[in-house]
């Protein structure tokens, strides 16, 4: 059972009725303070008869029967593909519901084919009937037409044709216009279209023709020679089994018979036999073979379901080959629990069960669980007659309003492309359709798409994110109800900035740094990595400290007395390293301050607006008594402003007079008598405001016109166009560049620039590109631009094929095999071969053959016996080639190998690989084999037993070195 869903569908006369069919008996619910008359069960039965299981013929009469139970007076009313039918003269509705059609059209928009549907309503509701197919018979001509075959007298020929027929067609063969048998024992002809003709004649030599029939038409294909030579009476060579035509993978509806067809050449004649992968025995009841190996399943079940082997083997001997396929059977759906009938009061909760062992998840008010319909909080809207629908490929498909298999698909760490498949039903009406999903704070966002698309890109989304998205479609009588939710993750993105640091000395020699991890939206990700910078102001040489992601403080030793230190951090989370933040300086205490108090113990500064700060502190520790405290601060990059001095008593002060979206750094020490203490330093960043002082910018527009042209395999050229907006400072850019689909984002370039263009280096071949460009001006950001999509050519290969592997599987034939160049998006088109013989390599003359870029082995044939072959592979695309593999020799003996012996192999490796060659010793055979050869060991230490009780121990010797030798000899002959 596949692609199984459910839907509970409420259908009331005041409402638009909507199309689900019905696979239950329609159960009610009542509300008992409703001002609605009570639903009960009237309509208990709706069907459609019509002649689904024969197509009908093009201009024939057809008429549809609608069968529907309930109290008078019953409306009904009829819908083909899910809109309602007008009556015409062609179109009919008969006095007893029917519909009557008065002649069939197959052709054209006007076709009369398609799944049908009768509304019946009464006063109390409306239910809806199941679908029902109207096929109009029709064949086209051939798509595949036989061509000609020219075999040897005693082999296997085959013909194949294709029709597509509906209902399928009958398919028959004819020889010089002469009907064949469907089945005879040399020839078949299998539902497919394909003929097999064993043991081939002179006298079946002709033109043969494929001809396919239906209740509608019937067509007949070109004519098709077969040629037949005649080898005489010598004898024919030996020929290890060959598969021509081996089982196809399939899939069949329940009840439906499938045949897998498997051919096989050989001499002597292979015996072709059956079996399953898991060892499961085939039905023998349902099962039989056709002609002279194809299998046939008639009334497929489930339990047919698995994967298939023909297996042809050489009679009396271990050569064998195999084919395999794989048969799926689709069922469709079955209920075991069926809803009833309920009565519940307002703002009470009604369950509805609906079991078939599938889970649906719906929104609002009205869920599911294990397959129960929950309605809660009900109002007089939920008093309906409501449907419960099981659907899959093989039965009564769901009809609906709502967009369908909504899939969400993660672009970059701000994007997010999300698609569904329009309804089934009304699908042409939708004027819009309405994506919803959640934000950072659970607040809702409505984006609206036209319905020319099946998919969009919702962008400017936080990183590393959690988001639900639903759809809804608009159409002119309403809005349908709630698609699925799907939740997908943004990816993550470099953090948005870095963290603000505390600095404070307990000694002179060091600096204890202090800072507060990120919060969600400014770590934009798990933040996994620190880096802590620092150096001194009359030094330009930096040492770094890397910290694990849980550390918060870190303690610098061994450092300067007396000395400004500048300090800086960064972050990181998996997809790289954000800006480092400014300098912030701080002087390390004076050796012989000691006894001075040490630093105040300064909390986390807050802003309390745009332009003010304050600042908390606790008194120092220690017995030093405190006179008072200093206060400096300064933006950065700027003078300090003149200290503040503070009483002993004070334990905050507010900083004002600020400006917006700057960074500050605020030092505070305590003041003695013996001298100034140890100093504590903080940084914070002021947050933007609106007021008359600043004379707010508003946010920049993007960038606009954005297109990117293609340099070569690892650089994009991307320009803009910069937009209309007034600045008085300078523009600057950032360009990001994320591989599309890529769910590791380490490959996301961000490069900054003050032009309006960039080449965009070192990026993958063959490899889609997502590009977008953001401003920057007046400290304020625009949003991303439009995204533009661009993919880079491919690149040459720089590597050769790898494993290279030359095996001799035969006398005069061997087979070469290799990998693809292990590089990313290659798009190998061709490989070439070249292969020559010692001595024509030392004349410089290379044999050379081409194979697709899909297929990784050739068989080089008509090899001579004796010599010595060289073998070297290159792999080519549309770049250019690239450059060939190291030289494989294979040596071939100087005659006929015995027939027994295995194949011999050469490779670029050392590899001992077997799973290449064609064939293989029977595993019962070796099995035999080893157990010989223990009873073999077993025999000789009985008989040294024996020998040594009666002292003979030289002819121990001798009969132990020759039954030795003997079966050395014997394991030589078997493997060699």
């Amino acid at each position: 059972m596949t692609g199984l869903a459910y839907q509970c569908t409420p259908l009331h006369p005041s409402l638009p009725p909507l199309s689900p069919p019905c696979l239950s008996p329609l159960p009610s619910f009542h509300i008992t303070n409703s001002p609605h008359p009570p639903l009960s069960f009237q309509v208990f039965f709706v069907s459609v008869n019509s002649p689904s299981s024969s197509p009908v013929i093009s201009k024939d009469p057809v008429v549809l029967d609608c069968v529907a139970h309930g109290q008078p007076p019953i409306v009904i009313r009829w819908l083909r593909n899910g809109v309602r039918l007008a009556e015409s003269e062609r179109l009919q509705f008969l006095s007893n519901g029917s519909l009557y059609i008065l002649e069939a059209r197959r052709d054209g928009e006007g076709s009369d084919g398609g799944f049908y549907q009768c509304l019946s309503q009464n006063k109390y509701g409306a239910i809806l009937s199941q679908r029902s197919r109207l096929t109009i018979a029709n064949i086209s001509p051939f798509v595949v037409q036989p061509v000609p075959l020219e075999v040897t007298e005693g082999s296997v020929a085959r013909f194949t044709c294709q029709v597509t027929s509906n209902p399928p067609a009958t398919i028959t063969w004819e020889l010089d216009q002469s009907t064949l048998p469907l089945e005879t024992d040399r020839i078949t002809v299998l539902p497919n279209g394909a003929l097999q003709i064993q043991n081939v004649q002179l006298e079946d030599a002709g033109k043969y023709r494929c001809v396919a029939t239906n209740i509608g038409n019937r067509v007949k294909s070109r004519k098709a020679t077969l040629s037949v030579i005649n080898q005489g009476s010598a004898p024919k060579p030996r020929q290890r089994p060959r598969i021509i035509a081996g089982p196809q993978n399939m899939t069949a509806s329940l009840h439906y018979t499938v045949v897998l067809e498997c051919v096989a050449t050989g001499n002597p004649r292979p015996i072709i036999s059956w079996s399953r992968a898991d060892s499961k025995p085939i039905d023998v009841f349902n099962a039989r073979v056709l002609g002279s190996g194809n299998l046939v399943i008639s009334d497929v079940k489930p339990q047919h379901s698995g994967v298939y082997l023909c297996r042809a083997t050489t009679p009396r001997t271990c050569n064998y080959t195999i084919a395999t396929a794989n048969l799926t059977v689709l069922e469709p759906p079955s209920l075991v629990e069926r809803p009833e009938s309920q009565t519940r009061p307002r703002a009470g909760t009604a369950r509805f069960v609906c079991q078939n062992g599938e889970e649906v998840h719906l929104n609002g008010r009205i869920k599911m669980y294990n397959s129960k319909l929950v309605i809660t909080q009900i109002t007089t809207e939920d008093d309906a007659i409501y449907q419960c629908v099981a659907e899959n490929e093989q039965g009564s498909a769901v009809p609906g309003t709502a967009p369908r298999n909504i899939h969400a698909e993660t672009i970059s760490s701000s994007a997010i492309l999300l698609a569904w498949e329009r309804p089934i039903y009304n699908a042409d009406k939708v004027i819009v359709f309405c994506t919803l999903h959640e934000g950072l704070n659970n607040e809702e966002y409505q984006v609206v798409i036209g319905n020319d698309t099946t998919s969009y890109i919702i962008d400017d989304l936080e990183p590393a994110w959690n988001y639900s998205f639903y759809m809804v479609a608009y159409m002119p009588m309403g809005a349908s109800r709630m698609s699925d939710q799907v939740c997908q993750h943004t990816l993550e993105d470099v953090p948005l900035r870095t963290p603000e640091l505390s600095l404070t000395s307990h000694s002179p020699t060091d600096i204890q740094v202090l800072w507060q991890p990120l919060p969600t939206k400014l770590s934009r990700g798990h933040i996994w990595a620190y880096r802590l910078s620092y150096r001194t102001a009359a030094d330009a040489t930096v040492l770094s400290v890397e910290l694990a992601q849980n550390n918060t403080q870190y303690l610098l030793g061994d450092l300067q007395p007396d000395t400004v230190y500048l300090l800086r951090i960064s972050a990181a989370t998996r997809v790289g390293w954000c800006e480092p933040s400014s300098w912030t300086s701080h002087r390390t205490p004076k050796t012989s301050s000691i006894k001075v108090p040490p630093a105040p113990l300064l909390q986390q500064l807050e802003p309390l607006n745009c332009t003010s700060i304050l600042v908390r502190w606790q008194p120092s520790p220690g017995s030093v008594v405190v006179q008072g405290y200093r206060l400096c601060y300064h933006e950065e990059g700027q003078p300090e402003q003149p200290s503040i001095q503070l009483q002993p008593e004070d334990t905050e002060y507010t900083i004002s007079g600020l400006d917006p979206r700057r960074r500050y750094q605020v030092k505070l020490l305590a003041l003695s008598l013996v001298g100034d203490g140890y100093q504590a330093d903080q940084t914070l960043s002021t947050p933007g405001c609106v007021s008359i002082r600043d004379h707010p910018v508003a946010q920049p527009p993007a960038p606009d016109h954005v297109s990117a042209v293609v340099n070569s395999s690892s650089a994009v050229y991307l320009r803009w166009s910069r937009p209309a907006f007034a600045s008085r400072k300078v523009v600057s850019y950032t360009a990001r560049c994320t591989p599309v689909g890529l769910m590791n984002v380490s490959a996301i370039r961000y490069i900054q620039t003050t032009n309006q263009n960039v080449v965009i280096q070192g990026l993958e071949p063959n490899t889609r590109y997502e590009l977008v460009v953001r401003l920057h001006a007046d400290q304020l950001s625009s949003p991303w631009s439009s995204v533009v999509h661009q993919r880079t050519l491919p690149a040459a290969p720089s590597r050769p094929p790898e494993g290279v592997r030359v095996s001799l599987i035969e006398d005069g034939t061997a087979l070469v095999s290799w990998r693809e160049p292990e590089e990313n998006n290659l798009a190998v088109t061709h490989y070439t071969i070249l292969y020559a013989s010692q001595r024509a390599w030392l004349a410089g003359h290379w044999q050379i053959m081409q194979r697709k870029g899909s297929n990784t082995m050739v068989l080089l044939e008509r090899l001579e016996p004796g010599n010595v072959y060289l073998v070297k592979i290159s792999a080519s695309n549309l770049m250019g080639d690239g450059p060939f593999s190291t030289t494989v020799e294979l040596a071939l003996g100087p005659g006929p190998r015995h027939r027994g012996k295995s194949p011999r192999h050469s490779d670029s490796g050392s590899s001992s690989d077997t799973s290449g060659y064609y064939y293989h010793m029977d595993q019962k055979s070796m099995t035999g084999l080893m157990v010989g050869v223990c009873i073999t060991l077993a025999c000789i230490a009985i008989c040294a037993l024996i020998l040594i009780n009666k002292g003979r121990s030289r002819y121990i010797s001798i009969l132990i070195f020759f039954i030795y030798f003997r079966l050395v000899r014997l394991v030589e002959n078997t493997f060699i």
